[in-house]
């Protein structure tokens, strides 16, 4: 049966921590943030095991607290202006099997007070993945379009992220794609309310929401010659 994981206390943790970001004030309030988002999140994830796998069988739904799906809800100070110690949301990426060895897509959650959305694809993707990506969808116009062009996919998902201001290097500027190929992420996702994460629809929800998004998330894995 379909069962709720967050509730209103998610949010008022995640708008208190957003308020008080201090080392101090986590430490005071640690068993509200593993009662109300970690553990809540984990088990989401753990549900998320079996839909993912029928989803594509070399994605993983990792239920670990430390290494797994969850991201650390602390942030990485050291090359950052931003010295505030925590992220002021949770989020959660579904990884290929491959990830460590080659750059990969990701399927990707996130619970924020306002800001939630669910989607996938490659954030910032290193130079080398990123020329391949542009190679491949250079040579692959048609499968690129059928993965991103259709009615589902345009009446769900908006692309995130940055674009050059002129064609890349070695592109033709008259390439009938010309405008996905200045992308500098190849990311969408979709929002949803805090009501939504707060009922008993939000897991299927997201499941229908990474149907959705697949099939660029297979068209990332073939330019980066992986299985989907």
């Amino acid at each position: 049966m379909p069962q709720a994981y967050f509730t209103p206390a998610t949010f008022r943790f995640l708008s208190a921590l957003d308020r008080h970001n201090s080392r101090e004030w986590f430490a005071a309030h640690k068993g509200d943030y593993e009662r109300h988002v970690r553990e809540p999140f984990l088990q989401l994830i753990g549900d998320l095991q079996a839909p993912l796998a029928k989803i594509s069988p070399h994605y993983r739904a990792d239920t670990r607290k430390n290494g797994g799906s969850l991201f650390r809800i602390f942030r990485d100070t050291r090359f950052s202006n931003n010295k505030l110690p925590y992220k002021p949301w949770q989020g959660a990426r579904f990884f290929h099997e491959r990830h460590r060895e080659i750059p990969a897509p990701s399927f990707y959650m996130h619970i924020q007070p306002g800001a939630c959305f669910a989607g996938g694809g490659m954030w910032h993707p290193e130079p080398d993945a990123l020329k391949h990506i542009r190679g491949f969808l250079s040579d692959n116009p048609s499968a690129w379009k059928r993965a991103t062009q259709g009615k589902a996919f345009r009446a769900h998902f908006t692309f995130w992220g940055e674009s050059l201001s002129r064609p890349p290097r070695g592109f033709d500027p008259d390439h009938e794609l010309i405008e996905d190929l200045k992308r500098k992420d190849f990311a969408a996702g979709e929002g949803f309310d805090d009501a939504l994460a707060c009922s008993a629809e939000l897991l299927p929800w997201v499941v229908q929401n990474f149907k959705r998004i697949a099939p660029l998330l297979d068209y990332l894995c073939a330019a980066q010659e992986l299985e989907f």
